[in-house]
């Protein structure tokens, strides 16, 4: 499912003092688009990156207007996680264009589901690469300008995934709990001057089930996606951890629907 995400009226009121340079990563659809659009339209500076360019020029022509009414832009930049090179590059290049980097949101993430009978090696690897590789890149890029700065967020987009294992999910609940692991020691690990914060949603309206190739796991996620939240949702979240002042720390936040027990 694609989600169109329209100009709309910022919730918070970002002044000059507050404006972040946020980076968001996977921010061609789903819960990317809607982070990387709400974050500009409240008056951020956001660099947008995906590998569909197409995508994300499209997403900055619809929020143009708005963002540029709050004083924010979102700025397009092709970027595949799983090169550590490009992911290097994603980081440098704003903060040699912007001066700084304030916010990594990485968001990339696929979830090709399936039985482990089912040996779809490649899918397991792919979310492998995605989930947790990319995850890693944008660390090892992002840690040192945070670092250097005396300042910085990290926001890893996790999953309710990563609390519990389904059946077709054990691979795709295993990259999760890696991602929440990955950023919970980074949590214990940083300066207080570096926020750690992990987002983890439940049933959100994606793409993500499109690349089940699975019969047997597309079929139950059908069932299990009968009451899926708007990524905006997921974006509000997002929004509320970086809006908090320096001293508070947003660690996690778990959403999902409501009928999603």
């Amino acid at each position: 499912m694609t989600t169109q995400h329209t100009e709309h009226t910022p919730a918070l009121d970002v002044t000059a003092v507050d404006r972040k340079t946020v980076l968001v990563t996977g921010a061609s659809s789903g819960i990317g688009e809607a982070v990387a659009a709400r974050l500009a339209v409240e008056g951020h500076r956001v660099v947008a990156g995906a590998r569909r360019m197409d995508r994300l020029q499209a997403l900055a022509e619809r929020t143009a207007g708005a963002a540029a009414r709050a004083g924010g832009v979102l700025e397009p930049v092709r970027l595949d996680v799983t090169d550590r090179a490009d992911v290097a590059g994603f980081v440098t290049g704003a903060c040699e264009r912007h001066g700084r980097v304030d916010v990594l949101v990485a968001n990339a993430g696929v979830m090709p589901l399936s039985r482990l009978d089912s040996l779809l090696v490649d899918e397991w690897d792919r979310m492998i690469d995605v989930n947790v590789r990319g995850l890693l890149h944008g660390i090892a890029a992002a840690l040192p300008v945070f670092g250097a700065q005396g300042s910085g967020h990290f926001v890893t987009v996790a999953s309710v995934g990563a609390h519990e294992v389904v059946p077709t999910g054990a691979v795709y609940c295993a990259t999760k709990y890696a991602a929440w692991a990955v950023t919970e020691g980074l949590r214990q690990e940083c300066d207080p001057s570096v926020r750690v914060t992990t987002v983890s949603p439940g049933v959100v309206a994606s793409e993500l089930a499109g690349t089940i190739t699975d019969p047997g796991a597309a079929e139950a996620m059908r069932t299990y996606r009968a009451h899926a939240i708007d990524p905006d949702a997921i974006a509000a979240a997002v929004s509320y951890a970086l809006s908090q002042p320096p001293e508070v720390d947003v660690n996690e936040i778990v959403v999902r629907p409501s009928r999603q027990r």
